[in-house]
Parts: structure tokens; C-alpha cells; sequence
């Protein structure tokens, strides 16, 4: 028998169903071929290894690749070459404005200056930038740049116009234009239907440009221990080209990830709209040679919290005329994800406000009664203000959930402050009570809206601390086996993969991370400061520290 991998002297955690730890394990052609209690295997099984292919962890931890169920990888890919206008990096507009200068350095003459990351909130100003300040910069180069949540963005005088916008423009359906006292275009866009044009007007990078900025972005997930990661919006912002992006990627190995593509749904209507899902997924299989695979059809029924553009059914706490709004007109939503799911695609829907999640339930109680399917898989993302009933109401559907958990640390403070106020802040991610009801559920970062990494998801679960440092709705909090879970085999669940990852078992595929401690054994409050270690695909290594 070969044997290409030996485990020895770890910590396993195998989140198996009975939460298993074992001691040591065996890897043959890329799966897990035997795990033991045992620190070591069968003393005849060793004597029969090359020594070079024992590994001895002197009880460091093992634990199955994370599954990141909602990422953007591409669009952080992206953004890592781009002005970083981040807070708390960045106190001011003027700070941003000097970000901005040095990127204008940086750029080739056709080239626009973009930027990422700013968020009103927590400037000294307490406001966005206006296109008067980013011409402060540069009114001769195309300057654009997305807030923190992506929801919104700014653009200058020169953006504005090569997009063709002016004062007359009329608002989009779902966004709307910014305008100043005097009725004049500001910059603001508010809502990615308002982003469309000016983000329609800056030159799309070539596909292999943006297969070699996967192959880098994939590297800072690699280090965070995911093995397998789904980009929540492929086709959002450079439609096709996005696509093929990925699957150039992975097929010239740029990055050894497992991907799942969810594809926007004007793909699915455009580009997409002869093909049902399985000869879509084929396709993509087919062009990957396996390593990628079709997740769902992705769309968006609000916007932004922090944006006041999550629909809400009660006011939101500081304007109190303001509820946000739904993107979709119910009848013409439920027909589009009727027509989705008659042509077999897994349904992936953005909702953040509990009126926007009232409505996707809505729709999929409408889907499923005209055409029942059983183990559908259909999913909404975020669900920051879900209440008891929308949550009775996904158990009753059999819908799943991706919960945002790292709003709580991020952006709770706020929430509180300006948004939700202090009841409603309190149970936003609701998590104890859908694990209460057993509804299949995971948690994710949003990447690159807050950063990658797996365990600081984890720990935001476990512990419900804000940046300020409140407990917040300590009633919500979850076992730190049931976060380990919800980023190993309930992701894999979630991807209908649970025969195949998010376990170590006999038979799995051989996806691991290797911590320096053990995060049911640590402080609760420390589990955001494990290290990974090394990071395993099919029993290769594709991630080692330094040092």
C-alpha cells in the first residue's frame, strides 16, 4: 500500500458528527485514507513510509479546510492594487484625498485612479467625499472610489462624465444619484444600480490580468487556512469577463483553491439564458478539469445598513422617514427565480434588512409551491435583522442562510448609534436562534468588505464583541464546536459536498489546516490570534508561515 501523507502527534479535530479528536492520520492519492485515535499509526504501517513523508505535529492542531461560503475573491484581488481608503488607516477626507494623489502617481496615462474601502462613518467629516473633492486630485484623470460595503462609491467630475451622467439623469431603478443644495450631481452614488454606468465606463482589465490577480488574492486566503471558497458575485462588476476570469484561473493553476462560482442573474438572463443549471456546471467542470464548480444564481433584494438602504419594516433609528427599499417589484422577482429554478439553479439571495428577507421568503414560498423540490438548497445571505418568524419561516422552507457575522465587531457600534438603535443591534445575526431551530446555516466575512479569515469569523460568533468592546446580545452566542462547524461541515453541507470536504475522514478529500493551538482549548476571547500554520489540498501543502 502507498501511503503519501503520515500525520502524527496532532490535536485532530475531525468535526465528524460526534465532534471526533484523533491523534494521527494517513493520506493516500489525495484523500484521507485512515485516521487514529492513536498519536501515531499502526507501528507496521510506519515501518513501511518513507521517513520524509511523516509529519510530526507535536500536538499542533488539525483541522478541516475551511469552507468559505461568501467571499469576493476577485474583487479583492482587484482591490489590493488600488488606493486603500480604509478607516481607521485613513481619519479624514483629506487623508483619503492623499491616498488618492499617490495612486494618480502610480497610473498610466488611460488609466483611472481607483480606490476602495472609505467609510463615511468613521471620518472626521461624518459624510462621503464629493466629486468637488476628489477634482481636488485630479479633474483630467478618471477618479472612482467604492465604500466600504461597495454599496456605494464616488466618483469625480471626469468619471461622471465619461459614465454620460449629468444633472438630468434620472435615478435607476434601486440607486439613486447624489445631488448638492443647488440640485447638481455630487459624486455620490448610492446603490449598484447607480454605480452600473460609471463602473460600465472604466477599460476592463484583460481576462488574464485578472486570472493573475486571482492567483495573488488566492494567497492571503490560503494563508487564513480556506481550502475551499465560493466568489459570492461573479459577473457583478465586469459581467462575463469576470467569469472567464475564474475559469482561466483555475485552469492554468494561478491558485489551487476549490472554487465555487455563484453567477449574477443578468448572466443567467443574458449570456447564460439558453442553459439550465447542470449544463452550465458541466461546462464549467469541463473547462476547470473539476476544480471548479457551478454554486447557485446570485441576486440582490436590498442594499446597505450602513447605507440606509437595507429595507427595513420598522424606520431606521436616527430617520425616522426613511425604511430603506426593495430592489425588485415582488411579481417580476418571483417570476425571475421561478424561471431560475425550473432550470435547476440553486437560488443565492442578498438580504440584509428584515423586510428584504420577508420578501425572499415570500418569493420562495411562491417558487416552491409551483414547483416542489426537495433538499433545493436555496439560501439567503446576510440576514442581519432576520426576527423569530422570518427564522420559523426558513425552517418551514427548508431555506439555508450565510450569516455576516463580522458585522457585529465592525460595524455593531454604529448600528447602535445610527441605524438600528440599541434593541434591534442587540440580535442582529440571530445565530443562537436558528441553531436553535436547526436551520442549516454558516457564517462569512464578506471579503473584501471586512477582511478574510475564518477564525476572526469564528471568534465574532463565539464571543459577540464590538470594536468598542461590548458584549452585544450575549443571548446569541454559539459554542465554539458549532462556529467550528459552521466554516467546516455545515459549509460543505451547505455546498452539498459534505461526502467529499468539511470532515476528516476515511474516504474525504485530504483539505487541512495545521493551527498552533487549539480553538476549544484557548480563551475564547484569544481564538482570533491562532495562527495558521500550513494549509493543505488533497494532501499537497500550498501554504507554509514563515519563520
Amino acid at each position: 500500500m502507498t501511503i503519501d501523507l503520515v500525520i502524527k502527534n496532532a490535536t485532530i479535530l475531525t468535526m465528524d458528527e460526534n465532534f471526533s479528536r484523533a491523534g494521527s492520520l494517513t493520506v493516500k492519492d489525495g484523500r484521507v485514507d485512515q485516521v487514529w485515535e492513536t498519536a501515531e499509526p499502526p507501528e507496521a504501517l510506519l515501518g513501511t513510509i518513507d521517513t520524509s513523508q511523516v509529519i510530526d505535529l507535536k500536538g499542533k492542531t488539525v483541522v478541516p479546510g475551511f469552507v468559505d461560503t461568501h467571499s469576493h475573491l476577485l474583487m479583492y484581488s482587484q482591490f489590493r492594487d488600488q488606493a486603500n481608503c480604509s478607516s481607521p488607516l485613513n481619519q479624514s477626507i483629506s487623508d483619503i484625498l492623499e491616498k488618492l494623489r499617490a495612486q494618480l502617481e502610480k497610473v498610466n496615462e488611460d488609466e483611472w485612479v481607483l480606490g476602495w474601502g472609505y467609510d463615511n462613518t468613521l471620518l472626521k467629516e461624518n459624510r462621503h467625499p464629493t466629486r468637488k473633492e476628489l477634482d481636488q486630485v485630479s479633474t483630467e484623470v478618471p477618479i472612482f472610489i467604492r465604500h466600504t460595503s461597495v454599496h456605494f462609491a464616488v466618483a469625480n467630475s471626469k468619471a461622471l462624465e465619461l459614465a454620460g451622467l449629468t444633472d438630468d439623469t434620472k435615478n435607476p431603478k434601486g440607486g439613486h444619484f447624489g445631488k448638492d443644495e443647488d440640485g447638481k450631481l455630487d459624486g455620490v452614488l448610492y446603490e449598484l444600480p447607480a454605480l452600473e454606468p460609471v463602473q460600465a465606463a472604466i477599460p476592463t482589465p484583460s481576462i488574464s490580468d485578472m486570472a493573475d490577480l486571482l492567483g495573488e488574492g488566492a494567497k492571503d486566503y490560503l494563508a487564513e487556512g480556506i481550502t475551499t471558497c465560493s466568489d459570492a458575485g461573479v459577473g457583478l462588476d465586469l459581467g462575463m469577463a469576470e467569469y472567464e476570469a475564474h475559469l482561466k484561473a483555475v485552469k492554468e493553476a494561478k491558485h489551487p483553491l476549490r472554487m465555487r462560482l455563484m453567477v449574477l442573474h443578468h448572466l443567467l438572463s443574458g449570456a447564460f439564458k439558453e442553459k439550465n443549471a447542470e449544463t452550465l456546471n458541466k461546462e464549467i467542470q469541463v473547462a476547470t478539469e473539476g476544480r471548479a464548480v457551478l454554486d447557485s444564481a446570485k441576486l440582490f433584494q436590498d442594499g446597505s445598513i450602513q447605507g440606509f438602504t437595507a429595507a427595513l419594516r420598522e424606520p431606521y433609528y436616527t430617520k425616522p422617514e426613511e425604511y430603506g427599499e426593495l430592489l425588485r417589484d415582488q411579481e417580476e422577482f418571483e417570476e425571475e427565480l421561478l424561471d431560475l429554478h425550473n432550470r435547476g439553479f440553486r437560488l443565492t439571495i442578498h438580504g440584509n434588512g428584515d423586510k428584504a428577507i420577508e420578501s425572499i421568503l415570500d418569493a420562495y414560498s411562491f417558487v416552491l409551491n409551483k414547483n416542489p423540490r426537495a433538499h433545493h438548497l436555496h439560501r439567503i445571505e446576510h440576514l442581519q435583522t432576520a426576527l423569530p418568524t422570518d427564522l420559523d419561516r426558513m425552517k418551514e422552507l427548508d431555506v439555508a442562510g450565510s450569516f455576516f457575522i463580522n458585522h457585529v465587531y465592525y460595524w455593531a457600534d454604529r448600528h447602535k448609534k445610527y441605524f438600528l438603535g440599541p434593541e434591534r443591534t442587540a440580535r442582529i445575526n440571530p445565530l443562537a436562534d436558528a441553531s436553535e431551530r436547526d436551520i442549516l446555516y454558516t457564517l462569512h466575512s464578506d471579503c473584501p468588505i471586512t477582511p478574510i479569515s475564518p477564525l476572526f469569523s469564528i471568534w465574532a460568533a463565539v464571543n459577540r464583541q464590538t470594536m468598542d468592546g461590548e458584549i452585544l446580545g450575549e443571548d446569541q452566542c454559539i459554542s465554539v464546536e458549532k462556529a467550528l462547524q459552521t466554516m467546516t461541515i455545515d459549509g460543505a453541507k451547505l455546498n452539498a459536498d459534505e461526502a467529499n470536504s468539511g470532515s476528516l475522514e476515511a474516504g474525504k478529500l485530504a483539505d487541512f489546516a495545521i493551527l498552533d493551538q487549539d480553538p476549544t482549548a484557548v480563551d475564547k476571547m484569544a481564538i482570533k490570534n491562532i495562527m495558521v500554520l500550513e494549509t493543505y489540498i488533497g494532501g499537497e501543502r500550498v501554504y507554509r508561515k514563515e519563520g
